[in-house]
């Protein structure tokens, strides 16, 4: 592993690994508690606050939400080539932001769950450092500089209490690892890999982020994130990294 440290050492801009065994061990953390640019990873905690207002009786998960005009927003997802009038529920809206990276379906939640709520549960859960501050492609809260921000540890935890059990419930955790494991953007960490992954993928100009839950037969999360980073060879590294660790956890 210590070759894979120092490439990270070298790599440009700012980034941050999490790795943590689930069956016990050190772990490894670099600049993990270092605010990012959260991109699509920012739709990990959005998931977890929904499904905690499904498991309060606030929502109804088979709810039908109607797609307009004014949801559609560029792509990653599907929603925005989809006709206007369409009706989706609730956990398809949730399934479809998270398997697909899908924005619509992104901030269609957003819209329903309410940002301050996904921010207070964050801090309830040990991950304060990761806060929703803005919708998707606001243009506008961007311009002043307002971003979503995660750390590489609050999500590693994150991870973490989703494989014991703990986030919500352990029937509501099981199910939202069954949505991650659906992942269809495998690009990072499963590249080199053949076995199971429940992982959340995101990217922007300059930024690529992958965190997940590597089934070995040693289970282990890991995150690593890059803002402003060399995007191809940041990439690279995280896909040798998975796939040291997934040897090291044979």
């Amino acid at each position: 592993m210590n070759a894979i440290l120092a490439r990270l050492r070298a790599m440009e801009g700012d980034v941050s690994l999490f790795y943590r065994p689930l069956t016990g061990g050190e772990g490894i953390a670099f600049n993990a508690d270092a605010p990012l640019c959260a991109a699509s990873v920012i739709k990990l905690p959005i998931m977890i606050e929904a499904f905690r207002q499904i498991a309060a009786g606030q929502l109804d998960a088979n709810r039908e939400y109607e797609l307009r005009p004014e949801h559609k927003l560029p792509p990653c997802g599907v929603l925005t080539f989809m006709h206007n009038g369409l009706r989706v529920t609730l956990e398809d809206l949730i399934t479809l932001m998270i398997i697909v990276s899908d924005n619509t379906a992104t901030n269609m939640v957003i819209d329903i769950i309410g940002m301050e709520n996904v921010n207070a549960t964050m801090r309830t859960c040990g991950a304060a450092g990761t806060i929703l501050r803005r919708r998707l492609f606001d243009s506008e809260a961007s311009a002043r500089g307002i971003e979503n921000v995660i750390t590489a540890a609050d999500i590693g935890r994150l991870l973490e209490g989703l494989y014991a059990g703990r986030l919500v419930s352990p029937a509501v955790s099981a199910r939202m690892l069954d949505i991650l494991r659906a992942q269809q953007l495998n690009g990072k960490f499963p590249f080199f890999l053949d076995c199971g992954i429940a992982h959340k993928t995101g990217e922007d100009d300059g930024i690529t982020h992958d965190a997940a839950i590597i089934y070995a037969p040693k289970p282990f999360v890991l995150c690593m994130f890059g803002n402003r980073t060399n995007v191809p060879a940041f990439e690279r590294l995280m896909q040798d990294a998975a796939l040291r660790l997934y040897d090291l956890n044979n």
